[in-house]
């Protein structure tokens, strides 16, 4: 027996970034969106940081939009690990996500010292076992984890989980192989388009990362294909891995409100799913 499920479909904190959670939840609801992740810790000195400590205003509000809409928080972000003691900044994030309701949590390495890292993200699965969350290792690809073989085999001596970016899967040139064998470990697949063009450095990659990604379908990536390897490297009984759109495009943002820019993002991503997915079912 087989039974239609369409693919849970979310909107990324990156693709809104200073727009402030709650009223992420808002513009994702209204836009058609089935979930939201949340940065609960900012990346760069000229982020505007979001507190969403258990407590504090901005979580209580964030919860009761939650509660209106009925969205969920499925990821929260970001880590970089750079090889200093972060513990206590991984805690608080747990503390934050846990409150939000969220699975797992972004990571990504910028630490050289592999067995370092190894430690360091041993520790983090077993501290976040306490708040139910799990962390999510993204292989960047201008960062020290930049492939899927590195970031499964992290994952299978630490217990985290490979998140998948295809603007990353394009730049550091993922195969398909890699996404399959990916796969049994992936909890979700973070969607963005991108030019056919690799940036020509380090510092081009991410400013590309940050502020030049396209929606579904206006680059020039092959989006249908890196999801479908990622699916066929799980069992067809398994459900379907939720999307998380996250697409920070300056120029195109600064073009229209924050709202019409969440709706594009839904509608082109959703055009993108039906077209490779026109019955979404599975045994």
């Amino acid at each position: 027996m087989t039974t239609q499920q369409t693919r849970p479909l979310g909107l990324a904190q990156l693709s809104s970034l200073t727009t402030e959670p709650p009223k992420l939840v808002e513009l994702a609801a209204q836009a058609g969106f089935d979930f939201v992740g949340i940065r609960v810790r900012p990346v760069t000195a000229h982020e505007t940081s979001f507190n969403v400590q258990p407590g504090s205003p901005m979580l209580a509000e964030t919860l009761a939009r939650l509660a209106d809409t009925g969205l969920q928080v499925k990821d929260t972000e970001f880590l970089l690990l750079d090889g200093s003691d972060q513990r206590e900044a991984w805690l608080q994030m747990f503390e934050a996500g846990q409150a939000l309701g969220a699975e797992s949590m972004t990571v990504a390495v910028a630490d050289t010292d592999r067995s370092r890292v190894i430690d360091t993200l041993g520790q983090m699965t077993a501290d976040g076992k306490a708040y139910g969350i799990t962390p999510a290792l993204e292989a960047i690809s201008y960062q020290a984890v930049n492939s899927y073989p590195q970031a499964l085999d992290i994952a299978e001596q630490t217990g985290v989980t490979v998140l998948v970016d295809t603007l990353h899967a394009a730049r550091f040139g993922a195969t398909a192989e890699d996404l399959r064998a990916a796969a049994p470990r992936v909890p979700m697949i973070q969607v963005c388009d991108a030019a056919i063009a690799q940036p020509p450095n380090r510092e081009a990659l991410v400013e590309e990362s940050r502020s030049g990604r396209f929606p579904a379908g206006e680059g020039g990536q092959d989006l249908a294909a890196m999801i479908a390897a990622v699916d066929a490297g799980r069992g067809t009984h398994e459900p379907l891995l939720p999307i998380s759109v996250e697409v920070p495009n300056t120029v195109l943002q600064d073009s229209m409100s924050a709202q019409d820019w969440a709706n594009r993002l839904y509608t082109t991503t959703r055009a993108l799913l039906n077209s490779i997915e026109p019955t979404a079912q599975r045994a």
